[in-house]
């Protein structure tokens, strides 16, 4: 397929945040895809020690301002943006007071700080992401969603955006990272899924027992047309099921070369 624009939903990107392979990669890998010609477009949330001064962030007043409801609760939503230089790539930023929270001191995300939010904070940063690239009009023709926190992606794109012209089209790739987080997510989370419009079919891989990392895993990639094994080693459960889905896999691409791999697995889907 052609990926001329190629949207990434990232989990961390460097140098908002500490390096790690994770944040490396979410950050040389969509300069290295713009280098080679296409649009990209880029979001990550804004954690609360994300130092807006320090890191040179600004609101989007026109971008801004939709609330989005979550379990019957509104939720504004706030859109910052800030451009890496040398490349200048920008990216974009998913803020809410409710869910990142403001100058806090501790340098950890709020993915450990506060992980019984984290159901509908991933919930809330999926949707804004979704609803800020359609208020720029721009029509991703791939979308690339990296680490857990993006991992309702997938589903979203494929049910609730299904019949949306911007994204009838869009091919999704779900990076698999080895982080993990510890115990399980909200236990009425299947009950707000449903109120965004999921059925039980929909969520029928996570039905049953409370929604752990692999859990969440697994719907991502029942839902996205490509998997990349981003880590040198992944969880063999989660890989097992991968390569009984049948989808496109990309086995780790090693640390040269690997926009080039990445590239050319695009052009397979």
């Amino acid at each position: 397929m052609d990926t001329n624009k190629v949207l990434y939903i990232s989990q961390e990107i460097t140098p908002y945040l500490p390096d790690s392979h994770m944040s490396v990669l979410s950050q040389k890998l969509p300069q290295g895809i713009q280098e080679k010609g296409n649009e990209v477009r880029t979001f990550m949330p804004k954690y609360g020690c994300i130092k807006e001064r320090r890191n040179q962030l600004h609101e989007v007043i026109r971008l801004s301002g939709l609330n989005i409801v979550i379990d019957d609760s509104d939720h504004p939503l706030i859109i910052k943006v800030a451009t890496l230089q040398p490349a200048r790539m920008q990216v974009y930023f998913i803020d809410n007071e409710d869910y990142f929270l403001r100058g806090q001191t501790a340098k950890d995300l709020e993915i450990r700080l506060s992980p019984e939010d984290n159901d509908e904070r991933i919930m809330f940063y999926v949707r804004g992401v979704v609803e800020t690239v359609k208020k720029l009009r721009w029509d991703p023709t791939l979308v690339h969603c990296s680490g857990w926190v993006s991992a309702l992606a997938p589903i979203y794109l494929k049910k609730v955006y299904a019949e949306d012209p911007a994204f009838q089209n869009t091919k999704i790739v779900y990076s698999l990272f080895d982080e993990k987080f510890e115990g399980t997510l909200d236990e009425r989370m299947l009950e707000k899924l449903k109120l965004e419009g999921f059925t039980d079919e929909d969520l029928a891989s996570i039905a049953g027992a409370p929604v752990d990392w692999k859990a969440l895993n697994k719907l991502a990639i029942d839902y996205s047309d490509g998997i990349v094994q981003a880590s040198p080693e992944i969880d063999p459960e989660l890989k097992e099921y991968i390569e009984k889905s049948g989808k496109k896999f990309l086995p780790y691409p090693g640390d040269e070369n690997y926009v080039d791999k990445y590239a050319d697995f695009y052009a397979q889907l």
